[in-house]
């Protein structure tokens, strides 16, 4: 039997003793990832919009259990100084950062993971690999300051409460980046952690011109968090402080929001329109952080927006992490619906609407 071949089999042996994790109830909402057969979910009748395909095979919930460690195959050392085959393998994991609130918006803590139900492209998971309360994950957030005119007058305010929130927010493990847009995007200060430099960064931006704001979201995914080549597990975000108005963009908003999802990219978003009646720039405002697993903020007025980068701060700090492996995954580049509810009709859960799955390794 050759090296590859040991390695195939080793795989299929992994496989073969994966245990199913999350399955459909009978009633057509989720099982939940301790249910046990003995003790069947009473659960609420899930929304029309969640409720999976309905040629999907039912079976009875299994016990939850933490994935085995699988041993991994080790190299052999090549005789007569041979040249070494690599292999490279593409892990099929999804890790689903998301927080739970009540109905005030308060933060719930120590949930377990059977109060969730979840289901990846219409099927629950073929298997639980991790599911945590992610209070330390390092963070890669970006700053996104919106420069153009129509926001001159607030414009000081909204670098002071920026630079604040940087203050507060970033441990020795985090990075952060500052952008600047209005017709064109400004990348003042690349991802570091020095608080200094971030600082410089949010004050050397100036006011003045049109928005590109698709064109600005679309870039700071795709240059910037994109390119991130870290060796941990990290949460990305983007802040975006704007009125959310865009009138001089080549990309869409839907443009904007694929990007965003490609590069596993929360935004949240500040408004600063404070005048007492939500406008198409702050619905735009809200799409795009709903669609990403985010929040909109809507100030009532300007010092609210110092309210809004402290409420951001409290949830990146105060969120859950579940790492699964997705049932009939494919890397085909193709999109797929995460939907993940409570249990307990009291909590909101706010996730990622999906991702997209990678493509081959060429």
């Amino acid at each position: 039997m050759t090296f590859l071949d040991r390695i195939r089999s080793t795989a299929s042996l992994a496989a073969a003793s994966t245990t199913l994790i999350l399955l459909l109830s009978g009633a057509g909402g989720f099982a939940a990832f301790g249910q046990s057969p003995s003790q069947p979910a009473q659960l609420p009748t899930a929304p029309s919009a969640m409720t999976p395909p309905a040629q999907q095979p039912v079976a009875p919930p299994q016990q939850f259990q933490q994935a085995p460690a699988v041993a991994q195959p080790q190299p052999q050392t090549p005789a007569n100084d041979e040249p070494i085959t690599t292999i490279r393998v593409q892990a099929n994991e999804v890790n689903l950062i998301f927080t739970v609130t009540d109905k005030k918006g308060r933060f719930i803590p120590n949930l377990r993971q059977d109060s969730f139900g979840l289901l990846d492209d219409g099927r629950p998971p073929v298997r639980v690999i991790n599911y945590t309360l992610a209070r330390n994950l390092p963070l890669r957030v970006g700053i996104m300051l919106d420069t153009s005119s129509s926001i001159r007058q607030r414009f000081q305010f909204e670098q002071q409460s920026a630079i604040e929130f940087l203050l507060q927010v970033l441990h020795v493990n985090d990075r952060a980046f500052v952008e600047g847009f209005d017709i064109q995007t400004d990348v003042s200060q690349g991802f570091t952690n020095n608080i200094d430099l971030l600082n410089q960064g949010i004050q050397k931006l100036r006011p003045g011109g049109g928005t590109a704001l698709y064109d600005a979201l679309y870039k700071a995914c795709h240059e910037q968090m994109l390119t991130l080549r870290d060796t941990v597990a990290a949460r990305r975000a983007l802040v975006l402080v704007s009125d959310g108005d865009d009138n001089y963009s080549r990309a869409l908003q839907t443009d904007a929001i694929k990007e965003c999802q490609r590069a596993e990219t929360t935004v949240y978003a500040i408004s600063t329109n404070i005048s007492p009646s939500k406008d198409r720039g702050d619905e735009t405002l809200k799409a795009i952080a709903e669609a990403t697993g985010g929040q909109a903020f809507f100030p009532v007025k300007l010092e609210d927006v110092a309210v809004g980068f402290h409420n951001i701060e409290e949830e990146l700090r105060s969120q859950y992490s579940l790492i699964y492996t997705p049932a009939e995954f494919q890397n085909n580049g193709a999109f797929r619906t995460i939907y993940l509810q409570s249990r307990d009709p009291r909590y909101h859960v706010r996730a990622k609407k999906g991702y997209f799955a990678p493509r081959p390794l060429q």
